[in-house]
């Protein structure tokens, strides 16, 4: 397809979107009033309701549309609940075309208007350009712009430069149970032929210029238990003449980071990859007010002063971060109990070619070694209780360029590529079962408020993103032989 060619096309596809914006916000608003919370068993019903309406949907596009069961589960009370389906969508089977697979969910966090929100949560409301409701940017508008943009082409009559397809959950906010069982038994089935996927699953770094991401850290999650006798003792009767639990764990949670941020844990930065000249240039360019973030925070000063520092510090090394202390007295006013039993509550966001194992390995044995030389007849007991491995892909990946030139196209400038200082283990596992390349790709802004009150998309977010969708279809479609000849991802621990 020739550059002119190609701009007409464009053209007519980002006209025709703005001239719908109306009836995409009517979807969106549709979606939004479903209260599909996943995480309160009382409204699975709602979820189940709002797998049908996204099922129908695709549906509408000519997709086949396969909705698989996944079974129950279990709650703490005993009572089994049914899992929301998964849905598994196809659009086109050209071999000469390639193939991409879009993940998404449409369950939401819980949310109430007395929660401190200034709309009710479930009615999509616009105010100043920004649609507020729950889910509009975690994670309905995204899909939706995702289908936006594939029916942009069908309602124009142009052909789809990709075999699509789509692959929509709706347990992600309740730790999408059933989905990695589900991935093991399509990896050779639904995936054989997929060339890469796309996940819309997070934000921007900034209010206004788009980013992709490239890489989150992992979690290695921690418990320290100190116990001592078998019951809590007076500290008038006590104190003074035993070791106490609280103390000794004090002291070794003190031991795991110094004033300035570093972990105090031999060997924990061994495994970490050296930083780059062409990846230190990369934080150069991206957009970070760094007094906008204090404010927003509520904090005074940070750690680092400069913008790179402070980026490197969130995203590409380790970080250790205390958490609570179980066992110890909290509530208003004093208890002058010495405490027979505590746990202390840590973790550890680990970055890649950090190995879980070893990782844990390493904290145990400085644990160990630090409570050896307080001499205390209390025990001592280190466990992982959970390990969420970080995930980065390849800047230079064909998929991350022609991601780059859509949002040029669309936005006017290059994007910003960013990390993701947290973890989003579906990136991880989506790589790790299919041996796809994975990109995220995200379009809303860093105030949108996911998970929180008066969680909103702009409406320029959410139109401009369909367009930018749609832009990354065609500049995908120009990729054909670079898409199969480019390796399997590694995957870095």
């Amino acid at each position: 397809m020739s550059s002119s060619s190609s701009s007409a096309l464009e053209t007519e596809i980002f006209q025709y979107i703005d001239l719908h914006q109306s009836d995409f916000i009517k979807d969106l608003k549709e979606w939004v009033a479903v209260e599909s919370d996943s995480v309160q068993p009382g409204l699975r019903k709602e979820v189940m309701r709002m797998m049908a309406l996204a099922a129908s949907k695709l549906a509408a596009l000519g997709a086949t549309v396969n909705s698989v069961n996944l079974g129950s589960h279990q709650l703490p009370d005993g009572q089994h609940l049914p899992l929301p389906p998964v849905i598994l969508g196809e659009l086109g089977k050209d071999p000469q075309n390639p193939t991409v697979c879009f993940y998404g969910h449409v369950d939401v966090q819980p949310a109430r208007r007395e929660d401190g929100w200034k709309t009710d949560p479930y009615t999509l409301t616009e105010i100043d350009g920004n649609l507020y409701g729950r889910g509009s940017t975690d994670n309905k508008g995204p899909v939706l712009a995702w289908i936006n943009a594939v029916e942009t082409f069908r309602a124009l009559k142009l052909a789809i430069p990709v075999n699509f397809k789509f692959i929509i959950e709706g347990m992600e906010e309740a730790g999408s149970l059933g989905l990695e069982k589900l991935l093991e038994e399509e990896k050779r089935c639904f995936f054989s032929d997929v060339d890469f996927i796309v996940i819309s699953d997070n934000l921007w770094l900034s209010k206004k210029k788009p980013a992709l991401t490239y890489g989150t850290r992992g979690n290695a999650c921690f418990f320290v238990e100190v116990e001592g006798g078998d019951k809590d003792l007076h500290s008038g009767t006590f104190g003074g003449i035993i070791h106490e639990p609280l103390m000794d764990l004090v002291a070794l949670l003190d031991s795991l980071v110094d004033p300035t941020g570093h972990i105090q844990i031999p060997g924990i930065y061994d495994s970490v990859a050296a930083l780059t000249e062409e990846e230190r240039k990369l934080y150069e360019s991206i957009e970070y007010d760094i007094e906008e973030h204090k404010n927003n925070s509520g904090v005074k000063k940070f750690l680092y002063s400069s913008k790179e520092e402070i980026l490197l510090h969130l995203w590409r090394y380790p970080s250790l971060s205390i958490h609570g202390i179980e066992g110890a007295f909290h509530e208003p006013g004093i208890k002058t109990v010495i405490p027979a039993k505590v746990i202390g509550k840590f973790s550890i966001r680990q970055v890649p070619y950090m190995d879980l194992s070893v990782v844990k390995q390493q904290v145990e044995e400085h644990l160990k070694n630090v409570f050896s030389k307080r001499n205390s007849p209390n025990k001592l007991k280190v466990s992982m209780p959970l390990g969420a491995k970080p995930w980065v892909a390849d800047v230079n990946d064909p998929l991350y360029k022609a991601a780059r030139r859509a949002i040029k196209t669309v936005f006017g400038e290059d994007p910003d590529f960013i990390r993701d200082g947290s973890t989003i283990p579906i990136a991880r596992l989506f790589q790790t079962i299919t041996q796809k390349r994975v990109i995220m790709f995200p379009i809303g802004a860093a105030d949108a408020g996911e998970h929180s009150q008066n969680e909103k998309i702009s409406r320029h977010n959410y139109i401009e993103g369909t367009k930018v969708f749609a832009a990354f279809l065609l500049e995908i479609s120009k990729l054909r032989g670079q898409l199969h000849e480019t390796s399997s991802p590694e995957t870095k621990n």
